[in-house]
């Protein structure tokens, strides 16, 4: 392996550090980290660090961002995304495309909104979702997020949901699953976030990016 940053198209089902995990397996070299942790239900571009390469990570993770994300408005969940338990519904039919459009418009720009309950950030050395599944009372950060642009590319009605599939162009550290809910709260109703894939970090497209052989993986993980 003569490269010091790999781009890996991450699948979904696996955490960012179980791409770390298979390609330690794969390739037999233990000193790699990456850069920008995707959810597990997430896919897309994933930077990581061989060797001498672990050294950029730092500057690596603070490259703006590009992520398109699917949106479902009228459910809620716990976790903000389709992996949580289903807490509100709303009969979110009402709403337009233009309402949409209008919505996104006020997503641009700077500011403060509280990271998700079931993220990483760590609180007196505990990662949120951990305190999260253990039902602790939880003061939420607020971290300031920037939006530099925002494109609808898809809405679909269906019954008394809507799903709509937008493109982000965001700061480092802005939370995709905040800004679907932000997004349902400027509509009046609830929503959450079904499918998320970064498409580029800074000049690194996922175009540019390799799969992952999972083969020794599934294999290892195999439960009778």
């Amino acid at each position: 392996m003569e490269k010091d940053i790999l781009l890996i198209d991450k699948p979904a089902g696996i955490s960012s550090f179980d791409v770390i995990r298979i390609l330690r397996r794969n390739t037999g070299i233990r000193k790699m980290g990456h850069s920008g942790t995707l959810d597990p239900f997430a896919t897309g571009l994933l930077l990581v660090g061989v060797e001498s390469g672990t050294k950029k990570l730092t500057t690596l993770t603070k490259l703006p961002k590009e992520y398109v994300a699917t949106f479902l408005l009228g459910v809620q969940t716990d976790t903000g995304d389709r992996t949580g338990k289903i807490l509100v519904r709303d009969d979110a039919s009402r709403i337009s495309e233009e309402e949409v459009r209008a919505s996104l418009e006020v997503l641009l720009g700077e500011h403060s909104y509280y990271v998700p309950a079931h993220s990483a950030i760590k609180i007196d050395g505990k990662k949120l979702y951990e305190l999260a599944r253990a039902g602790k009372e939880i003061d939420l950060p607020l971290k300031k997020m920037e939006v530099f642009s925002a494109e609808l590319l898809s809405y679909t009605k269906e019954k008394d949901t809507i799903y709509l599939e937008v493109k982000f162009f965001v700061s480092s550290g802005t939370y995709i699953r905040t800004l679907g809910e932000e997004l349902a709260k400027l509509l009046g109703t609830v929503g959450t976030t079904t499918e998320l894939r970064r498409t580029r970090v800074g000049e690194f497209s996922v175009t540019d990016a390799e799969p992952l052989d999972m083969s020794k993986w599934e294999i290892k993980n195999t439960r009778p």
